[in-house]
């Protein structure tokens, strides 16, 4: 198998490349130093996964109404959005421990003030207040873990960048498999707050095992000298701003789906078959990411993204008619299959667009982008759902991807990598790896 790898050629040649033999997952996990940061983050990002069904559940169950549910979960969502990037920025300035610790211990806080509410049947904008600190305090794990993977490879092996990027993307789907299935599981089975509950018990585990393994994690840049690139912000890189268009599409399917999924089996008396259907489209992605990580690719990323988004928005296009278990299924497993694709170049591009001093933030502002697409896909279903049923709320789907599609398409060529040595080169020290068509 041959992967991308960086040469010095690429600074004169924006064509050039270099195909490496064996690189793949297994050289990847044997890189030194990276389970110390691989388990403990995957324990630490499971719970994102249960936050929004979860709260959906729990708000459901005590207002009767999905467009509430979908509201206040789209507040948090929202207020995930606005904040993840400030995370982001303080963990590149100050260390990912120094940001990560409080803000778990805020967002256990945050959690449990905001079950007491639910099931004590709190009126709706006690629970939309509520919302907003525990969506502001969400642990930007993912993104944290990420950075790590670009210090544990960008000395001696940069040719697994992409590797990384799609092992983080199954890594991610994986929890999404767990994750709706332990969630559903528990607030059918035990108690509707029990998501809730379980979601801010393993956040503020997880995120502080993860904290104390400090090997790996990128050094603090307030301790670098102040340049142009440490003082900017990830968002004045234009290719940073394409990729934040795309995200949001991807946002709005997680949360169409979720939100419809969750209505759909409640139509039909099975709802506990919910995490199940999720779990497919959640399979879809972590397969297709698996493979998408294995291949040596040749076409250049831009085309991929473009080219993964545009199957994604056909595969969004027939959902709304689907009225059966199998066929959600069936097509939920091909959308999932879509989404890897999309994602993992997206996160991939980051690390030739942005300098090594703002990535964490970059990488927050695409993960703070799902967040937000969710967070509007969800209202919008749900309130679609309450007027005219669960298959309106698998249009949003469709018109999210539509929409971005098109602005991502008009911004294309602000996805091409800067030449080697300017203010928007990824690793510092080599050109950005670029590939032929």
């Amino acid at each position: 198998m041959a992967t991308e790898v960086p040469t010095a050629s690429s600074s004169t040649d924006p064509r050039a490349v270099t195909l490496a033999p064996k690189a793949g997952y297994r050289q990847l996990l044997t890189t030194p130093g990276v389970w110390a940061f691989l388990l403990p983050g995957f324990l630490a990002r499971l719970p994102f996964a249960m936050l929004t069904i979860s709260l959906v559940l729990l708000v459901e169950n005590t207002t009767g109404s999905y467009g509430t549910a979908g509201t206040v979960a789209a507040v948090t969502g929202v207020s995930m959005a606005l904040c993840a990037p400030r995370a982001g920025r303080l963990a590149d300035r100050f260390g990912q421990r120094a940001v990560l610790v409080p803000g778990v211990v805020l967002h256990a806080v945050s959690v449990a003030v905001l079950v007491t509410l639910g099931v004590t049947h709190a009126p709706a904008w006690a629970l939309l207040v509520a919302a907003v600190p525990t969506g502001a305090t969400v642990s930007q794990i993912g993104p944290m873990v990420r950075s790590r993977w670009v210090v544990a490879l960008q000395e001696e092996r940069p040719s697994l960048m992409t590797t990384a990027a799609a092992f983080e993307s199954v890594t991610d789907e994986f929890t999404f498999v767990i994750g709706p299935v332990l969630a559903t599981a528990l607030c059918a089975g035990l108690h509707p707050a029990a998501g809730m509950i379980t979601e801010g018990a393993l956040t503020l585990m997880g995120g502080i095992l993860f904290a104390a393994r400090r090997g790996g994690a990128p050094a603090p840049s307030l301790r670098a000298p102040r340049t142009d690139a440490v003082r900017s912000s990830a968002l004045s890189v234009p290719g940073v701003r394409a990729l934040v268009v795309a995200f949001l599409g991807i946002g709005a399917v997680f949360g169409g789906l979720q939100v419809s999924l969750t209505a759909f089996t409640h139509a039909i008396g099975r709802p506990g078959i919910n995490g199940v259907l999720y779990g497919a489209f959640a399979a879809g992605n972590m397969v297709a990411g698996a493979v998408y990580g294995a291949v040596g690719w040749r076409r250049r990323p831009q085309g991929r993204l473009l080219g993964a988004y545009a199957a994604l928005t056909l595969a969004c296009a027939p959902l709304w008619a689907m009225r059966t278990v199998p066929s959600l299924a069936a097509l939920g497993l091909v959308v999932g299959l879509c989404i890897a694709p999309a994602l993992i170049t997206g996160y991939t591009l980051i690390d030739t667009l942005v300098p090594a001093a703002i990535r964490t933030e970059a990488f927050t502002w695409l993960t703070g982008a799902v967040a937000f697409g969710q967070a509007a896909a969800v209202t919008t279903a749900g309130a679609l759902i309450d007027r005219a049923g669960f298959h309106a709320g698998f249009a949003v789907p469709l018109a999210g991807t539509a929409l971005a599609l098109t602005w991502l398409s008009l911004l294309r060529r602000h996805l091409v990598s800067p030449a080697a040595g300017t203010a928007g080169t990824g690793v510092v020290g080599h050109p950005p790896a670029v590939t032929v068509d």
